[in-house]
């Protein structure tokens, strides 16, 4: 096999570290039950005791913890017993998709009459994000009493203010971080009720739940609230733990950090898959995408279900993706699914020939001498030919490749020009473009999102400006050590584990944002190697005595003969046969 020709661009190797493994706490899960092998792997996650793997669901954070949440719970009860209308302002993403079902099955549920809930969800190209004035308009043709957000309206004082000025009370649900004003303080809209547990002053212990997340938990409130007031004197009060599959899914989908309290939450939606107790939508996702659901795993959830709803609000409508999550039609869940895929191909296609071109503007950079063959500390890639839906995914690819924060930009429909970043470890990237934005007034338009994601949209002409200021904070906060990329694995596998059982074991976990999926880390031998599917190296490793079977997804260079190799297990079925593989994602330098 021959070697393909590295260009400038390519990736430099990680720096692969073994996790520290502390033993008490290994003692203890196994005291507790637990085998050696997932003692050591979740003690090495920060596990201290086995009572942090119960998901059941008496263990979940009170949503009394929640500022603001008992002033919704009021408001939307009161908007029931009225039977006042309701309309759901959505975002276009998995997270914002699969909240707004879950608040639209939930209110009917917790008794809302028939035909008070709608939703409007913005355009991407067209809206923007968020609860801005225009959307405010869009809501009032359903003649709502009440606007409630989902995954969004923390940063939309212009909306809020809008709404209420014509006489609409305003919920907002959130989890996104508040915009700050010129002395650096972070500032909320002026709504009726506001529940979001990054907001200022809420002490609720889990600050990194989703949108959807946020959204079941106000419908929790809303019951109690409902019970008190005698709506089920008859003792038989509606199980909301029917909406969980659509909460684990937009918690997966949207990278936030798994901690104690998410864990339970997507625990209890991959049971309810497991057993066959979804609602049609995600059963026909599973379908869609050739995955069977009484195996699923957050991993089914993050790569295969939810870029599938992704895929609506990039490219067409996440009124597609939403009516799949809400239909209790098998039939038209399955039709709007297979749609959602072929969505979801298009997209992937965009996406390659936008990677592609990125590569290309990097290469030209490269060859910058100032640079010496190193990238800069950050990134901002801009094309007239980028999509504008894409951009967030091939900025998260180019960070992959390169470990430093990037920035791709595309021409919206509106003529601006619209980016998406990801960063890295060490690099608070709302905080960078809040920094760029005083530095620099009138470069950004407007930007918000978290440390790790976050979008802006600049003034015309803006990418070459806005690239130097990114490069100069990046250059003020990152060392050579942060823009090293670092992975952490889990150290060799016992020969012993190399087992079916073993795959089985660790599939049946939660893993995710924070509480990444074990990664092994062995010295082997490369027996055979070959190209497959034209872009992957399947090979046959010896390890000691034993034969493995393995695939390096998306590298066609070969190996040397000795090497250190970074893999995860997973099973690989053919003719009704289950073998064990080592899926490869890094080699040791």
């Amino acid at each position: 096999m021959t070697a393909a020709n590295p260009t400038s661009s390519s990736p430099r190797g990680p720096r692969i570290l073994t996790r520290d493994v502390p033993p008490d706490q290994v003692f203890a899960l196994q005291q507790a039950g637990l085998s050696p092998l997932l003692a050591r792997l979740l003690a090495a996650r920060g596990v201290v005791s086995a009572e942090e793997l119960d998901a059941d669901l008496k263990h979940l954070l009170p949503p009394d913890g929640l500022l603001g949440i008992q002033a919704a719970a009021t408001l939307l009860a009161d908007a029931l017993t009225q039977s006042d209308r309701i309309c759901i302002v959505a975002d276009y993403d998995c997270d914002g998709a699969t909240a707004c079902a879950v608040m639209l099955r939930g209110l009917t549920m917790l008794g809302a009459r028939p035909g008070s809930v709608c939703y409007v969800v913005p355009d991407r190209a067209v809206h923007g994000y968020g609860l801005t004035p225009t959307i405010v308009e869009l809501a009032l043709q359903h003649q709502p009493q009440l606007l409630v957000t989902v995954d969004n309206g923390i940063a939309s004082h212009a909306g809020v203010a809008h709404a209420r000025a014509l006489g609409l009370k305003v919920l907002v649900t959130d989890h996104h971080l508040p915009a700050v004003d010129a002395d650096g303080v972070a500032t909320v809209p002026e709504a009726d009720a506001l529940v979001n547990p990054n907001q200022p002053g809420c002490t609720f212990p889990s600050k990194n739940m989703a949108g959807v997340g946020v959204a079941f938990y106000v419908l929790l409130a809303l019951r109690g609230e409902m019970r008190r007031r005698g709506a089920y004197a008859d003792g038989a009060q509606p199980r909301l733990d029917g909406l969980l599959d659509l909460v684990a899914l937009g918690t997966v989908a949207d990278v936030v950090k798994l901690d104690a309290n998410n864990r339970r939450l997507v625990a209890q939606g991959l049971r309810r898959m497991r057993a066959g107790r979804m609602q049609p939508g995600v059963a026909a996702l599973f379908t869609a995408a050739a995955r069977d659901p009484l195996r699923a795993n957050s991993f089914d959830l993050g790569f295969a279900l939810g870029p599938r709803i992704n895929a609506a609000g990039r490219l067409a409508d996440m009124t597609m993706g939403i009516t799949c999550l809400t239909t209790d039609d098998s039939g038209q869940a399955l039709e709007l699914a297979k749609e959602l895929d072929r969505i979801n191909r298009e997209r992937r296609d965009i996406e390659a020939g936008m990677q592609e071109q990125a590569l290309a503007l990097l290469d030209r950079l490269m060859d910058d001498p100032r640079l010496n063959g190193a990238p800069p500390p950050a990134l901002a890639l801009f094309d007239e030919d980028f999509h504008e839906g894409v951009v967030g995914i091939v900025a998260s690819r180019i960070k992959d490749r390169l470990h430093r924060p990037v920035f791709v930009f595309a021409r919206g429909a509106d003529g601006q020009l619209k980016g998406s970043g990801r960063s890295i470890p060490g690099f608070h990237l709302r905080d960078a473009l809040d920094l760029v934005s005083k530095r620099h007034p009138d470069l950004l338009r407007k930007f918000g999102g978290h440390a790790m994601a976050a979008g802006c949209t600049l003034a015309p002409g803006g990418v070459e400006a806005f690239g130097a200021a990114f490069e100069q904070v990046a250059r003020e906060w990152l060392d050579e050590a942060a823009l090293t990329r670092t992975l952490r694995t889990d150290g060799p596998l016992p020969a012993e584990a190399f087992c079916v059982e073993t795959v089985q074991e660790l599939e049946a976990q939660v893993w995710g944002q924070a509480f990444e999926a074990p990664l092994f880390c062995d010295s082997v031998q490369v027996v055979h190697q070959r190209i497959v599917g034209e872009r992957h190296l399947k090979l046959r490793l010896r390890q000691g005595a034993l034969l493995r079977d393995a695939i390096w997804f998306g590298r066609t260079e070969s190996l040397p003969e000795q090497v250190t190799l970074a893999y995860r297990l997973t099973l690989n079925e053919y003719q009704g046969q289950q073998n064990v593989q080592m899926v490869v994602e890094a080699m040791a330098d």
